[in-house]
């Protein structure tokens, strides 16, 4: 009797192991999952970086490709670096009134723990997004700055300007306080680098010869069409293919957890809303400027098909797979009538339409998450769902605040850089091309390029 007591009490801790066991290697494999799909996810929005290069040099004349190619690489390096020693703790150091991180500045831990392992896989999933923000502006303020110039503010947009209001947002600051929802960065990234852009072009102001005034005083705009369609493709795809870690991704896990929005069941339902808008933003940018041009036009479409892709950023985890058509198809069209009163109206020369698709997109795929939000349980409902005005109020605020932030710090870092280091290269020199006089290598070289200006 007491042999069997023994070997009862003895299986029953066997058992009672092998289950903390069983528990704790789950864990485990949770974790190492959530770590794995968040390097992932870093990794398509990195590949971005390519598509940006490509669409931008592609969206501009041959004799400034190289320079655009070198933007696009460098903002990456040496904002990588100064996100690593500033930006991260503005954004997510400990908090400060809700406005402000105050700590991991220049973090380096050695220790291989469970939080030291959180930090590394969180910086180097937002390093990437920070590059993003400050590459936006490139497009916009193209052919024409001074790559000095561009080194030094694409560090401040990556060490201040988006972490600051990045920490409002994602890092406990009073706007997520409040109740605003940006799943995935229309505003925090897109609406960012687009009020950036718009400050750096209005600044900077247009390239030679892209607005010229009659005798009688009527001002005629000169389009200066992109040099290669093909590469402005290929960049869009790339960035589309790198949209699906950008959204995807921001579960911030792989694991089933709890459920709701921020469980890895949401990957699914992201992906597929951020297909489905990117789709419907290409198709209404193409018919509308062939209604619009009288021509199915290429750039537009392109554009498009981004700005589908801005739009649903915000919202793509709360709301329906045919809401997000809607999104898109609404996108696309406001892209298009963007980027004709920006250059038309109020005659700001953005080369790649940098700001129609993030700052005006941005703006309206953060108010699409008052509108068209179905994620009651986990705070965020829009009007056509029960949810009347609220959250489109909390949604405005957050875009009024960051944009204001962004508008503002960015003009002053604009105006300072011109008054003292020179922001704009000589006339001569944008004559020649900016690949000629600020790098001395030609992009297509053995080739004659001709240029319209």
């Amino acid at each position: 009797m007491h042999k069997k007591l023994f070997v009862a009490a003895v299986l029953l801790m066997c058992i009672g192991g092998v289950s903390l066991f069983a528990q704790e290697s789950i864990e485990s494999l949770g974790f190492s999952l959530d770590v794995v799909w968040l390097f992932i996810g870093a990794i398509l929005v990195f590949i971005m970086q390519a598509g940006f290069a490509l669409v931008e040099t592609g969206l501009t004349r041959a004799k400034n490709a190289t320079n655009i190619t070198m933007k696009n690489v460098m903002d990456f390096c040496f904002g990588a670096i100064v996100y690593w020693a500033l930006g991260w703790g503005f954004m997510y150091g400990d908090d400060l009134g809700g406005l402000i991180g105050t700590s991991q500045f220049f973090y380096s831990p050695m220790e291989l723990t469970i939080d030291n392992g959180n930090f590394f896989k969180s910086w180097f999933f937002q390093v990437v997004f920070a590059a993003t923000a400050a590459t936006i502006v490139s497009g916009a303020m193209a052919e024409r700055t001074q790559f000095k110039s561009y080194l030094v503010y694409t560090c401040f947009i990556s060490a201040f300007i988006y972490p600051i209001s990045g920490h409002w947002v994602w890092g406990g600051g009073w706007l997520a306080n409040l109740g605003f929802h940006d799943f995935a960065g229309s505003t925090v990234v897109h609406s960012v680098g687009g009020w950036a852009a718009l400050m750096g072009a209005t600044v900077l102001g247009p390239r030679l010869g892209k607005y010229v005034k009659g005798a009688d005083g009527k001002v005629t705009v000169k389009a200066f069409p992109g040099h290669n369609i093909p590469y402005a493709a290929l960049g869009v795809l790339l960035l589309f293919f790198g949209w699906f870690g950008f959204n995807g991704a921001s579960t911030g896990i792989a694991t089933v957890g709890e459920g709701g929005i921020w469980s890895g069941l949401n990957i699914a339902r992201v992906c597929v809303t951020t297909t489905l808008a990117a789709a419907g933003g290409a198709v209404s940018a193409l018919i509308f400027s062939w209604i619009w041009f009288k021509k199915p036009d290429a750039s537009m479409t392109l554009n498009g098909l981004l700005a589908g892709l801005v739009g649903i950023t915000a919202p793509c985890a709360v709301v329906s797979a045919g809401a997000s058509i809607v999104i898109g198809l609404i996108a696309g069209v406001l892209v298009v009538l963007a980027v004709e009163f920006i250059d038309k109206v109020l005659k700001v020369d953005d080369p790649v339409g940098a700001v129609s698709v993030h700052c005006v997109c941005g703006i309206f795929g953060t108010l699409a998450v008052g509108i068209w939000g179905n994620a009651e349980a986990d705070g965020v409902l829009g009007l056509l769902h029960g949810g009347g005005f609220t959250q489109i109020g909390i949604q405005l605020i957050g875009i009024v605040a960051v944009g204001a932030w962004a508008a503002v710090v960015s003009l002053l870092l604009f105006l300072v850089i011109k008054a003292t280091m020179g922001l704009r290269v000589s006339p001569k020199d944008e004559l020649v091309g900016l690949d000629q006089s600020e790098h001395k290598a030609d992009a297509y070289a053995g080739f004659q390029i001709f240029s319209n200006m």
